[in-house]
């Protein structure tokens, strides 16, 4: 403790040493602040947003609607004329502390940040059948399943993060919300639309409803096959997010669902199986 003290005195008397210590005390810190820290607190303030624009307009040239509910993503020409703007996009958010922002404004933030990167890591390794073909590392978990979601692949404000991270350290514990899982998207058929706008922290609510019902009534999450009830697996994945058993998960089904799918799940009152699909949500040629 002397030792440490002496060391302190050095630095502040040596002048030009003083921003050597404080740069290590911000590194220190830093390396103890875990991803959620950054969004345990929200800003009263909101006139503080977030400029999505970019990732907007990118959104809007490169995902194209199907005729089947499933937004598909055109990879080749994102690669060849939009990737550099996504990479300034990204950059841009490593700019903003999260602590200055309101709540929804957050969500959006980080919903926004896991699908730019997504994309961004796919068009790096491009072109690919499946993103569980890209190895970033992360781990032996990660080189037993596939994908990029365990390595740590940005930084905000001096902190590590991964994709796994945003989804499961921050946007599913801190926010509570089972629409989270309709937010982001992991470049797949299975998995919910990447959405044709970007998240707003405005319009946020309808945003989520909006893909919420996309999903619940799209095959890819709520099927009848030979009168047996087959959904995707995210709600066999998370099913603590949607009630913890099948009673649960069939209730959050109802809400989002149409009348006429609604009438079929009030039929039933069990989940028959599960069904994903990794295969890359490219365009088809």
């Amino acid at each position: 403790m002397r030792r440490i003290a002496e060391v302190i005195d050095v630095a502040f008397w040596g002048g030009v040493r003083v921003a050597s210590l404080l740069a290590l005390i911000s590194y220190a810190a830093a390396a103890t602040t875990e991803p959620a820290d950054l969004f345990r607190e929200a800003a009263n303030d909101p006139s503080v947003v977030v400029d999505h624009s970019a990732w907007d307009r990118l959104l809007q040239t490169y995902v194209h609607p199907g005729d089947d509910g499933l937004n598909r993503v055109d990879y080749g020409s994102f690669q060849a004329n939009g990737h550099a703007e996504l990479k300034q996009y990204l950059e841009s958010l490593r700019a903003v502390d999260p602590r200055t922002l309101g709540r929804s404004e957050q969500f959006a933030f980080l919903a926004n940040l896991y699908n730019a990167k997504t994309i961004d890591i796919v068009l790096d390794h491009y072109p690919v059948s499946s993103i569980k073909n890209v190895s970033l590392g992360g781990g032996l978990f990660a080189a037993f399943t596939g994908g990029p979601w365990k390595a740590k692949v940005l930084t905000l404000q001096g902190v590590e993060f991964s994709l796994d991270d945003i989804e499961h350290g921050v946007l599913r514990p801190l926010f509570k919300d089972p629409r989270a899982h309709y937010s982001v998207n992991c470049a797949s058929v299975g998995c919910p639309n990447l959405q044709t706008h970007a998240f707003t922290g405005a319009r946020l609510d309808a945003q989520l409803d909006a893909a919420a019902k996309a999903y619940v009534n799209n095959p890819r999450g709520t099927n009848f096959s030979g009168g047996r009830l087959v959904v995707s697996s995210i709600y066999e994945w998370f099913k603590s997010d949607f009630g913890g058993d099948d009673v649960g998960v069939l209730r959050h089904l109802r809400k989002y669902a149409t009348p006429s799918l609604r009438l079929k799940l009030d039929s039933v009152r069990s989940i028959s199986s599960h069904h994903y699909d990794w295969t890359l949500n490219d365009v088809l040629r």
